[in-house]
């Protein structure tokens, strides 16, 4: 693990708040000028720890107002399941896919258009798949939380 500072710590907090900021800005919240603040975020970027910078959608607004978390149990071979995680790379509607521990072997997180387009998925692309032999989708039906910034206070403790 990268050692950290107070500053740096700082810079990956504003950063997960608002990938957007200028240098300029972000040298500002964080208490340092200009150069030292770029070359500090030069090496997070260099270094890994800050992996890329994106937006994020609401998925509403652009029409997918069904989220679904789908458990997904495959036979037991390895060839299926290399095949199964190379094939969901390319799924679109998946945002995340999870191997797991416990009772299901993978878990996908899914926004599609509707039930008919959520059903198109589960009939057509997943459970055509060989060697998948169930699926369970559990739909959200209210956002409580949602962030995509990790926690840090855990780093200066230790």
């Amino acid at each position: 693990m990268n050692t950290f500072d107070k500053t740096d710590l700082r810079i990956l907090n504003a950063l997960q708040q608002n990938g957007r900021l200028s240098n300029v800005e972000l040298a500002e919240r964080v208490a340092l000028s200009p150069s030292p603040c770029l070359r500090r975020l030069k090496q997070l970027e260099d270094s890994g720890v800050i992996e890329r910078y994106s937006a994020q959608l609401s998925p509403n607004k652009i029409g997918l107002g069904l989220q679904a978390y789908i458990r997904v149990t495959l036979a037991k071979n390895k060839e299926i399941r290399a095949a199964f995680e190379l094939a969901v790379r390319d799924w679109e509607e998946v945002l995340s896919c999870f191997a797991m521990t416990g009772e299901t072997d993978y878990i996908l997180h899914a926004f599609f258009v509707d039930m008919d387009d959520f059903s198109h998925f589960i009939l057509d692309t997943l459970l055509s798949r060989t060697g998948v032999l169930d699926a369970k989708s559990s739909f959200v039906l209210k956002e409580i939380k949602h962030t995509t910034s990790l926690p840090l206070k855990h780093i200066l403790d230790n």
